[in-house]
């Protein structure tokens, strides 16, 4: 790699990783504790934003998860219902009806389906299959907040590629491919800048990737692009063995509490990964909610349009605010904001808006109902920069 292409970091530690000490341990009477392993000493557990302040007591706005600001349709709560009074029993373990409804919408092989406790979930079930110590995972940083962590926890080395001016850096990605390469994520549209990569980059990347080294085309916020140069990885991955394709109901879907994710590969890629799966992590309620919001897809769709239609309205609100604020293809905004980031987020949370704020880096902000995004923009507005 040439010395003005982008620095490789390999087993970076966050500023999540920093600030955390050793791992914590009860100690015993004998003043012995258990031991862990060390690889928790250098982490802290995923820690959501959720907190507007102690001293907050008017209402409180979430917009740090990426989460649909709308209940769910009324036929998925009913199907919710009738399930849960089904609780008493284990549910289908192979989630055969709900992977039957996904492969009829998409139009895809049953027996390239794998279920999981959100896409999250089927992250690491890929790591369990394929990542090990002496193997490496590698993605653009940053990116999705659970790919250090996962990547750590499967004894795996980490390769972290910067991103160029807040895009994957392909070219850099594929230069830090090596024999010891396991998987790679592309996060598209990446979290937390929004970002896409177009097909034909992608295609290129993939030309480059050796057959035997994993894929995964992350698109959780999928449904929210409209870039047209965007690539559908469902296409992209057909006819590619060694390139899987990751989807949740979390998001557009607004089944954010009931943990659904889904993969689509080739059916060898599929049963290993099947082979992974914690028994019933996928309960039946999520079951039966995940199957009647495919089938309230197009009502579902419109939500979504209104997402993207608050997403542009909050930008050029923003930006005529004066802020610095890159285009977005998924249900977030993404503010390069540096060493300020920390101080806007406290900011915004003593407004009574939370948001994700990634100390000297930047500021994600999720694209609520109009009155939250409102609050949002109000706030942004009196932040002394």
């Amino acid at each position: 790699m040439s010395e003005d292409t982008a620095t490789v970091t390999t087993a970076a530690v966050t500023e999540a990783e920093a600030e955390a000490g050793p791992a914590a341990a009860t100690v015993t009477d004998s003043g012995r504790k258990p031991r862990f392993r060390s690889v928790l000493d250098r982490m802290v557990s995923y820690r959501p934003s959720r907190s507007a302040g102690p001293a907050r007591t008017g209402p409180v706005f979430q917009l740090a998860a990426n989460e649909s600001p709308y209940p769910p349709p009324s036929a998925v709560v009913e199907a919710i219902s009738r399930e849960a009074l089904r609780t008493n029993r284990y549910p289908d373990n192979g989630c055969a009806d709900l992977i039957a409804e996904i492969a009829a919408r998409h139009a895809v092989p049953e027996d390239g389906i794998a279920v999981g406790c959100g896409s999250v979930g089927v992250a690491q079930m890929l790591m369990e299959a394929v990542a090990e110590p002496g193997g490496e995972v590698l993605y653009a940083w940053r990116s999705f907040e659970a790919y250090p962590i996962l990547t750590r926890l499967s004894g795996a080395t980490a390769v972290e590629v910067p991103l160029r001016d807040g895009f994957h850096d392909l070219a850099a990605m594929a230069d830090a491919i090596t024999d010891r390469t396991r998987l790679i994520f592309v996060c598209n549209p990446n979290n937390p800048t929004g970002t896409v990569v177009g097909e034909a980059d992608l295609r290129a990347f993939l030309d480059r990737v050796p057959v035997d080294c994993l894929v995964v085309v992350d698109e959780a916020y999928r449904e929210y692009v409209r870039d047209a140069k965007a690539p559908d990885g469902l296409d992209i991955a057909a006819g590619r063995p060694n390139v899987v394709v990751l989807r949740t109901f979390s998001k557009a879907y607004g089944l954010a509490a009931l943990r659904v994710g889904f993969l689509v590969g080739h059916p060898v890629v599929a049963e290993s990964i099947r082979k992974a799966y914690l028994p019933f992590s996928v309960n039946g309620v999520a079951q039966a909610a995940a199957i009647a919001a495919l089938r309230a897809e197009s009502e579902l769709m419109e939500r979504v349009e209104t997402t993207v239609g608050e997403r542009e309205r909050v930008r050029t609100a923003l930006t005529d605010q004066g802020w610095t604020v890159p285009p977005s293809e998924a249900n977030f905004l993404w503010l390069p904001m540096g060493d300020a980031a920390a101080a806007f987020g406290e900011h915004c949370g003593r407004a009574g808006v939370v948001v994700r704020a990634f100390a000297g880096d930047g500021v994600r902000v999720s694209v609520g109902s109009p009155p939250e995004n409102d609050a949002f923009l109000s706030a942004a507005a009196r932040f002394r920069r």
